[in-house]
């Protein structure tokens, strides 16, 4: 037993040393190579002063490896002070159903994560962000954020739980397996319906791209780019945040694509029609339906992993936990998983990379140039302090669009007059 132990302390330390270590790379690379380049920088980018982009990452960076590892000390100190030996036993003796009890004890486990994740980002909100011009969040806001957030998660998980612990009680192993397939990619069909409908508006407004010059440049675009007029929306981003940006979600009669109001505020039209182009090249190139693809064989392979360890004594036995507590076990055989899932991010990231670049291109295909994106892109760098020098290691695991310069060059190569990008 003692050998599982220290293959599960092993991953769980491992996994975030890994990501501590690489962080701190990524912040060492990032500083010198913004030093090197601060020329470009300025010509290329608008960033005058390289430091404050430096000192967000650094601050940001920080912040979130305390909170990485608070959290695993408190998932430790659940596991090994005898507290969740302790909280499964009560809900089996509580003679509650064996699925009621499963709910009850992940529902616990996620309120119990945003509570301790709370502090974090209260200081990530009203400090980082408010040093750095970002924030505009309320307290009342961020509350009110907090408590529908947690909401929907305790809402979302609840049934997806619930039915997963459904299939493992009632059904054996390789059914229970490939129902709860099932399950999870149908709620990944769904969660791209509910989102923009349901969940989004819960937190933001919505506004229809109508009439004037914003909606000309959308009519445009989606003629150049062979779609009729679908669902454009405005966000109000700023209500908490002067961040830019922009996504495409969802499909069938629930697509959309949804610009910022801090991104139309910035942004020329040209830009910002580069930057809807780029985002239909998501819809018109499949990469929707290819994430969701990639996605279900994944989960494939983590329920696969997971039928084979809830149905191993060992699993149980690591913590005294009651044999027919199989959310216990479910959720020790997660800690085993996850880890593992983590270390294989670059490989799905690898997809979503290449899917960027593809709707680059597409968007200089539709523009007939390539300065609008260039141009668009130098925007959201700046008026985000991204760093646009991630060490390649670190994004691997942790970027799904390539840097900055890389999407620069690329585009540029159509348009040569451009300033090239470092290397």
């Amino acid at each position: 037993m003692l050998g599982y132990h220290a293959l599960l302390v092993g991953l769980l330390v491992g996994t975030t040393a890994l990501a501590t270590g690489l962080s701190i790379l990524n912040v060492r690379h990032g500083r010198r190579e913004m030093r090197e380049n601060e020329g470009w920088l300025e010509s290329s980018l608008g960033i005058e002063d390289a430091g404050t982009v430096i000192d967000y990452e650094r601050a940001t960076t920080g912040l979130g490896l305390l909170q990485s590892w608070v959290l695993l000390a408190a998932l430790l100190g659940l596991l090994y002070t005898g507290v969740l030996t302790d909280a499964v036993t009560l809900l089996v003796e509580s003679g509650l159903h064996p699925v009621v009890q499963g709910v009850a004890f992940f529902l616990g486990l996620i309120a119990a994560q945003r509570v301790t994740s709370a502090p974090f980002d209260l200081y990530s909100t009203f400090v980082i962000d408010e040093q750095f011009d970002f924030n505009e969040t309320t307290p009342w806001l961020w509350l009110r954020d907090f408590v529908v957030g947690l909401v929907v998660a305790a809402v979302l998980a609840g049934a997806l739980v619930g039915v997963l612990l459904a299939l493992i009680e009632f059904l054996p192993t390789l059914s229970w397996v490939v129902g709860g397939w099932l399950v999870v990619v149908g709620f990944m069909l769904l969660s791209q319906i509910l989102y923009p409908r349901v969940i989004a508006p819960l937190f933001n407004d919505f506004e229809p791209v109508e009439q004037g010059a914003l909606r000309e440049g959308v009519e445009s675009v989606f003629e150049r780019a062979g779609f009729e007029v679908s669902e454009i929306y405005t966000m109000d981003a700023s209500r908490r945040s002067s961040r830019l940006n922009a996504y495409f979600v969802g499909f069938g009669r629930a697509k959309r694509v949804v610009l910022f109001d801090t991104l139309v505020e910035k942004l020329e039209r040209p830009q910002i029609e580069s930057v809807l182009a780029h985002e239909l090249a998501h819809w018109k190139k499949g990469h929707i339906w290819k994430l969701i693809g990639a996605s279900a064989i994944q989960a494939g392979i983590v329920l696969a992993a997971l039928g084979y360890l809830v149905s191993t004594e060992w699993v149980y036995d690591l913590f005294a936990l009651p044999a027919e507590a199989s959310y216990a076990g479910l959720f020790v055989s997660l800690l085993f998983v996850f880890p593992v899932l983590e270390l294989s991010s670059p490989i799905v990231n690898r997809l979503s990379l290449a899917h960027e670049r593809e709707a680059d291109a597409f968007a200089v295909e539709v523009m007939g140039e390539g300065e609008p994106m260039v141009e668009a892109l130098a925007t959201l760098a700046r008026e985000n302090l991204a760093n646009p020098f991630p060490h390649p290691w670190y994004a691997a695991f942790n970027h799904s669009h390539p840097p900055v310069p890389e999407r620069m060059r690329y585009i540029e190569a159509h348009t040569p007059d451009q300033q090239a990008a470092p290397e």
